[in-house]
């Protein structure tokens, strides 16, 4: 089913106040090739929220010269398969800075579970010289001790899969339990669950990794995640 909008992936954002932007989502649809970024993603690249319409050309305008030919070709056989899909390269933004990106996308689907695009995450996995940042993350952490061990293991199994350090591994399950309202103790057990059950299909192909995160917080109700970090 296509991902409702209102609430969930808008507030994919910053990991902290007045941290650089680390998380965000986008949204391609084949037919008409249409691209959607979210405010963090067209920060990313440099730009102000609504300052630009993202398109192909754009896109690959922004990817590393040395990884662009790559990527249009990810798009391409993601345009023609439609499959899922995750990628690792570098893009540079309009201040001529070069970022470190994991793209991450899983099949959108209409009403009718028709496969009509992709949808997923960008994450920031540039090295962080802000030492102000790290230290605020290391004591957001130490407040869920209690709970540590299973967020641990969360974050090591995506460090792994996906090659993230550990900032940026908590980054995205920050996200996750914000996108999906689940609180990020609970998302943990079942991404932890997911990566299990698919531990040995995955072997050979990273995309089912890829699913299992996407869809860590369905299923898991009764739990707000307004303030996830805390739980």
């Amino acid at each position: 089913m296509a991902p409702e909008l209102d609430g969930r992936e808008v507030e994919v954002g910053q990991a902290f106040a007045g941290a650089p932007q680390r998380v965000g989502w986008f949204r391609f649809y084949f037919d008409d090739e249409r691209w959607e970024w979210s405010e963090q993603v067209q920060r990313m690249h440099g730009y102000e929220p609504g300052e630009v319409t993202p398109t192909t050309e754009l896109v690959l305008r922004h990817k590393h010269p040395d990884d662009r030919r790559a990527v249009a070709k990810t798009i391409d056989s993601m345009r023609h398969s439609r499959c899922a899909f995750s990628t690792r390269h570098r893009i540079v933004d309009t201040k001529g800075v070069t970022h470190q990106m994991v793209v991450v996308g899983d099949q959108l689907t209409d009403d009718q579970d028709t496969v009509v695009g992709t949808h997923g995450y960008y994450v920031d996995i540039t090295p962080s010289a802000d030492k102000a940042r790290e230290d605020l993350i290391t004591e957001r952490v130490a407040e869920i001790t209690e709970h540590r061990a299973v967020i641990e293991q969360a974050k090591g199994m995506l460090m792994l899969v996906y090659g993230l350090d550990e900032d940026a591994a908590f980054d995205l399950l920050r996200w996750r339990s914000q996108s999906s309202n689940v609180k990020l103790r609970r998302l943990a057990e079942q991404i932890v669950v997911n990566f299990r059950d698919v531990r040995d299909d995955a072997i050979a192909s990273r995309t089912v990794f890829d699913h299992a995160l996407l869809t860590g917080g369905d299923g898991v109700s009764g739990d707000r995640a307004t303030n996830p970090a805390a739980n």
